[in-house]
């Protein structure tokens, strides 16, 4: 593919597998395009939301939690990443794009070595068998979102296949959900990592161009001082 020189290379969204005990980065997944669109979903994590309202109505818990977070909001991404071999023409690639999708299912994937490790355990007559561990998971969409995540959902549509039926062409929706502290161990590499994601994003926030309450139709902040004694 032809690029001018004047022209900046952009930057790709993707996946890092880290070792989450000493940081280093195991597996860098590159996304070969950019997706058209980013779905994300917060919800928030309310204090109180269920049970009776109390007299006079049927709200959403206790009133007295009304304003409190339990936690940080889960947040869930999906998009659609696309894999084409014929766009990389300059990269041989003998097996289609088997090694790129293999590379995605792997993120949810345990190793044969860890699973032939579990199986003697169990032969051995282990009572107890610790779920397996998997690396932790960055999801990366500039240098602004570097967020840890789960993968929720990995949905392969393969289109396309040369003479030795290697796929070359295929379409996959991804989703994921970001790990918060709430998810992980105090002093996880993730948590720390959530966070600075967080302050990044309170930074962000910052900047936001305010406005007045004029804006809105209100005479004034005034207005907003009504009503707040406590019964």
């Amino acid at each position: 593919m032809t690029r001018y020189a004047d022209v900046p290379e952009p930057v790709r969204s993707g996946i890092v597998a880290v070792d989450p005990g000493t940081g280093t980065p195991q597996r860098v997944i590159v996304l070969q395009f950019n997706p058209d669109t980013l779905e994300r979903s917060v919800a928030p994590q309310s204090a109180g939301d269920s049970g009776d309202a109390g007299a006079g109505g049927a709200g959403g818990g206790d009133r007295n939690e009304a304003l409190r977070l339990k936690g940080p909001a889960q947040e869930t991404w999906k998009f659609t990443a696309e894999i084409d071999a014929t766009d990389q023409f300059e990269i041989a690639a003998p097996d289609g794009i088997h090694p790129q999708l293999a590379a995605l299912e792997m993120l949810v994937q345990p190793t044969t070595a860890k699973l032939r490790e579990a199986m003697r355990l169990s032969r051995q007559g282990a009572i107890e068998i610790s779920p397996i561990e998997m690396p932790l998971t960055l999801f990366t969409w500039g240098s602004k979102r570097v967020v840890p995540v789960r993968l929720t959902e990995l949905s392969v549509n393969e289109s396309a296949f040369d003479v030795n039926l290697n796929p070359i062409r295929a379409s996959l929706a991804i989703g994921m959900r970001i790990l918060t502290v709430s998810d992980l161990p105090a002093g996880h590499r993730g948590a720390d990592l959530y966070l600075a994601h967080l302050a990044q994003k309170e930074r962000l926030a910052a900047g936001a161009r305010g406005a007045g309450t004029g804006a809105l139709g209100l005479a004034g902040a005034a207005g907003f001082g009504t009503g707040t004694g406590r019964g």
